[in-house]
């Protein structure tokens, strides 16, 4: 479940944007973007959402609702749908992609509340999956992406690190993400692909003293 945000979210450790995926098309050269195509797939862990966030605006702006089929991806095209393997329990679920997360390393997708009930998630909130894109949306336009190097409960502290990120790399930003407590996500850059959002992670991966692991997310989502 999303209980990862009443924590600082500072525990990425070992993230990498390419990190954790097999790909079921033929791989892209060694640092490149994955192509999303049918067939793509990731393996990781998926955790489950509720509460606080059932009836608040998703990501591409329509209203989360806990009882539907849908999930939170961080960089999938919105309307992109995913099969979720339940690597343990061999349980499956179809979900449709509306929403951006999970901003924690080593999760790969947040699946609502239905699904989770549906491959019996529910009480340990977490599972090994393998998803695989099995529905592509009509046309994919995306707002560019950026490199979350940590996120926060205490803005003083998201906005040091949003200051000296812009002092290094040009562009920085503190992006709000509801809930109880508020929890303060330090974006940087803004990059047309995520072949290049890549490329500045692991130039702050290399010449940053932070203690956190970046990663890439879309900026459709905020």
């Amino acid at each position: 479940m999303r209980s990862a945000w009443g924590v600082v979210v500072a525990l990425m450790l070992l993230a990498s944007c390419h990190h954790k995926r097999s790909v079921l098309i033929p791989p892209p050269p060694p640092g490149a973007a994955p192509r999303i195509a049918l067939g793509y797939a990731e393996t990781g862990l998926a955790s489950w959402y509720g509460r606080p966030y059932h009836g608040r605006p998703a990501a591409d702006g329509e209203i989360y609702d806990m009882e539907q089929m849908t999930a939170a991806h961080r960089t999938l095209p919105f309307n992109t749908w995913v099969r979720v393997f339940d690597l343990d329990t061999s349980k499956s679920v179809d979900l449709r992609i509306i929403d951006r997360g999970p901003f924690v390393d080593g999760r790969i997708i947040d699946i609502s509340h239905a699904a989770a009930r549906e491959i019996d998630m529910i009480g340990p909130g977490t599972a090994r999956v393998r998803i695989e894109v099995i529905r592509l949306p009509e046309a994919v336009e995306s707002g560019g992406f950026a490199v979350q190097v940590g996120a926060f409960r205490d803005r003083h502290n998201a906005e040091r690190v949003r200051s000296r990120m812009e002092a290094r790399y040009g562009t920085a930003r503190l992006v709000a993400r509801p809930g109880n407590p508020e929890v303060w996500r330090v974006l940087v850059g803004s990059e047309p692909t995520e072949n290049q959002a890549c490329g500045l992670a692991d130039r702050i991966r290399r010449e940053s003293d932070e203690k956190t692991a970046p990663f890439v997310v879309r900026l459709d989502s905020v």
